[in-house]
C-alpha cells in the first residue's frame, strides 16, 4: 500500500498524511459499495505488494 500512497502523494503534490487520508477515503467508499463479503478483498488487494512490471517486449514474445 505504501507504493500507492507514494503515487498519490507525488501525483497530487500532497503530504504523506494527506495521501493516506485520500486513499482511506476511496477505500472506504469502494468497500461500502460492495457486498459485505467482498469488502475484505479490497483490504487484501490494497495491502498486497504490486506485481513486478514486465517488459513490453517480454509480453509480446510470450
Amino acid at each position: 500500500m505504501q507504493e500507492l500512497i507514494n503515487k498519490i502523494k507525488d501525483a497530487a503534490g500532497i503530504t504523506e498524511e494527506q495521501a493516506i487520508k485520500a486513499l482511506n477515503t476511496v477505500k472506504d467508499h469502494v468497500k461500502a459499495a460492495l457486498p459485505p463479503g467482498l469488502s475484505g478483498m479490497v483490504d487484501n488487494f490494497l495491502s498486497a505488494p504490486a506485481p513486478a512490471k514486465k517488459d513490453d517486449a517480454e509480453d509480446f514474445l510470450a
